[in-house]
């Protein structure tokens, strides 16, 4: 059974014990956190589309970390004008394993 869904703007397919990097979650490490933004369900059998939504379908995650991502590099330049600019930047992130996928109906 997995699942798609969707937080912090993106799209995820999960599976029960999946570990995965989403956006920053205001969240302590260690605390369950229910996503009820649940596009689709699909089991061996059955298959569940929501229109948007799946009604009275969540997933479970469990905190495992908070975390800044690689940084990467961001360099503007314009070409005979004297102007070259760079920056470095690291996307806060939360990673988290799928505890339980639940329907209810």
């Amino acid at each position: 059974m997995y699942a798609i869904i969707e937080t912090g703007g993106k799209q995820y397919k999960v599976q029960k014990g999946d570990v995965l990097k989403i956006e920053k979650l205001p969240v302590q490490e260690g605390e369950l956190v229910e996503v009820t933004q649940v596009l689709a369900i699909i089991d061996e059998k059955k298959v569940s589309l929501g229109k948007p939504l799946v009604q009275g379908a969540k997933v479970v995650l469990k905190v495992l970390e908070q975390g800044k991502g690689d940084k990467i590099i961001v360099y503007k330049y314009k070409p005979k004008k004297s102007y070259h600019k760079t920056q470095g930047h690291r996307q806060p992130y939360t990673k988290v394993v799928v505890e339980k996928i639940a329907v209810n109906g």
